[in-house]
């Protein structure tokens, strides 16, 4: 029997936009010189015998998204899929290190937390704990999960993972609620295709988390505006942490203030409705945000001076290039059909979509030129993106793009970043604290020799600290620092501020079970003066594990 043209012409597209995804693949790579990404740049984690694997690897991925988009699962249960899809592919990450050093000033806050309790941390946050240029929200919740589950790394990796896969299914709920259940739905797994956004889902630190508190800000502010009632309270207290999250979270709040104003342009009948319903939200908001802001305010007023003095400009230093955001760690499929629903909204006079444009402005405006200070932004992308491949009328072929855009992201995050990434020398304090706790150190001491030019290396206790079961004793000695002149301009600035916390200098008596010397060379020994002698132990492993991308190295000996 002959096949139906219906049939034939779906099974052109998924071979066409197969061949496309592997032809961009190949494009991306003899390209990879242009990516100047400063943690996961495809020079740097793609040489060509790897990058063959992962070809083929690729070509049986979008095999087994075809399978899936046969089936009728994400038609049938929407958001229980794309949460479940979602959450088990990053769990696939969870071995990840922790590859960027502000996690020890995260996990440094949360065992804060851990240690002396919420009214502590309540009074102390930005006084006796240093919180530089963080906001609380976020290390609170990190240290509650300490307080109740113990101190625990992956537990940390769970909950990241989850508010991940909520951010998924928040994409999915905000396109309904603004169009319908196919763009919502396609939205969802068009956030799972930007490969950057899975390396970062593992780790310590408060850009997943912010990006999920801003999506359940907007969805919620949506739900408040059309039905009122205890979705106003869930919106401000949304709007409240998201506040609180991150600094750049400020901006982008902004969003809700288009909202209203679209929501009261097309309301018809309903425009006091939304009015009166938008303020009750501002007034909660206000009333919660307020309270801390007045609290704190002798901090907050810190940090901003140090956000317009030295975050500010330094960002111009620091950035990385809109091709490598938007076409690197992105799928370019993505970028490109966000690219084409600007068209396409325009010629249909749509004015809902200025709300998923708003975010996208503000980057490009601000030149916003770091991937991972856009993270929070990656929903609205992504609506934007489902928006233009709606104009693909068949909902199959459209769930098949989507399937095979987060297939793509998967195996180029799975095979060539994550093995790139546990190879970074500070994966070598994950494999120390590892043995250490296979070892049975319950005690030791941790020393870290003079400074390298780039991080004070003393930042890499915590990170330490975060990976074992046993107790640290570490008498921070703050020499050998670089001119004041170099610090203030560093963009890790903050490393040479470091405050040494109390807990571990208060159990620094009686013999250890293990000696830690952290430095910037393999088997740096234990310096002349340090209070640990060599005969103490007779065994020592070192671990030197080292991708010789970046400057600052961080190489572990352990003496037990």
């Amino acid at each position: 029997m002959a096949e139906m043209p219906g049939r034939v012409r779906k099974k052109r597209y998924v071979l066409v936009f197969s061949l496309l995804t592997l032809l961009t693949y190949i494009v991306l790579f003899f390209s990879r010189h242009l990516d100047d990404n400063r943690l996961t740049s495809w020079y740097d984690a793609l040489d060509p015998a790897r990058a063959v694997r992962v070809f083929f690897i690729m070509a049986a991925a979008l095999v087994v998204a075809w399978l899936i988009s046969k089936t009728r699962v994400f038609e049938k249960h929407p958001a229980v899929s794309l949460f479940v899809f979602s959450y088990v592919v990053s769990a696939l990450f969870w071995t990840e290190p922790e590859v960027i050093v502000d996690a020890s000033r995260y996990f440094t806050a949360a065992k804060y937390l851990e240690l002396y309790g919420v009214p502590y941390f309540v009074r102390e946050w930005g006084r006796g704990i240093a919180a530089w240029t963080d906001m609380p929200a976020v290390p609170f919740l990190y240290g509650l999960i300490f307080r109740i589950f113990g101190e625990n790394r992956l537990c940390i990796q769970m909950f990241n993972s989850a508010l991940f896969s909520g951010t998924v299914v928040l994409t999915y709920l905000t396109g309904r609620t603004l169009w319908d259940e196919r763009l919502g739905m396609t939205g969802g797994l068009v956030l799972m295709g930007v490969p950057y956004l899975y390396c970062q889902v593992p780790l310590m630190m408060v850009d997943v988390p912010s990006m999920f508190f801003l999506a359940l800000s907007v969805y919620t502010f949506l739900g408040a505006l059309d039905r009122g009632g205890m979705l106003t309270v869930a919106s401000a207290l949304a709007i409240f942490i998201t506040f609180y999250s991150k600094y750049s979270t400020w901006l982008m709040l902004t969003v809700l203030v288009i909202i209203m104003a679209v929501y009261v342009l097309n309301g018809g009948g309903r425009r006091r409705d939304y009015l009166l319903r938008g303020f009750a939200v501002t007034a909660l908001a206000v009333v919660f945000t307020g309270m801390v802001l007045l609290y704190k305010w002798d901090v907050f007023a810190e940090q901003m001076g140090l956000l317009i003095s030295y975050q500010k400009p330094g960002l111009r230093r620091w950035g990385e290039s809109f091709l490598s955001t938007f076409f690197f760690q992105i799928h370019p499929a993505v970028t490109a059909a966000a690219l084409y629903s600007l068209y396409c909204a325009i010629k249909k006079k749509d004015l809902k979509y200025v709300i998923v444009l708003w975010l996208l402005v503000l980057v490009v405006v601000f030149q916003i030129r770091r991937s991972r200070y856009i993270i929070m932004v990656l929903p609205m992308l992504a609506l934007a993106a489902s928006y233009g491949l709606m104009e693909i009328r068949d909902g199959a072929i459209t769930k098949f793009v989507g399937l095979g855009i987060a297939a793509f992201a998967i195996v180029v995050a799975l095979f060539a970043y994550l093995p790139f990434l546990e190879r970074i020398s500070l994966a070598n304090l994950k494999y120390a604290g590892e043995f250490l706790n296979s070892a049975g150190a319950g005690d030791m001491d941790v020393v870290t020799l003079e400074p390298a030019k780039v991080v004070n290396p003393a930042v890499t206790v915590p990170i330490l600290d975060l990976y074992t079961k046993g107790n640290i004793c570490y008498d921070y000695k703050p020499v050998g620092f670089p001119a004041r002149r170099d610090i203030v301009t560093s963009p890790l600035r903050f490393t040479w501020e470091y405050r040494n916390p109390p807990y571990y200098s208060s159990g620094c008596k009686g013999r250890k079970d293990a000696a830690v010397i952290i430095s910037d060379k393999a088997d740096g020994g234990l310096p002349a003066d340090a209070p640990l002698p060599d005969r103490r132990y007779t065994r020592s492993r070192v671990f030197s594990t080292s991708a010789k991308v970046f400057e600052f190295q961080t190489l572990v000996t352990v003496y037990y």
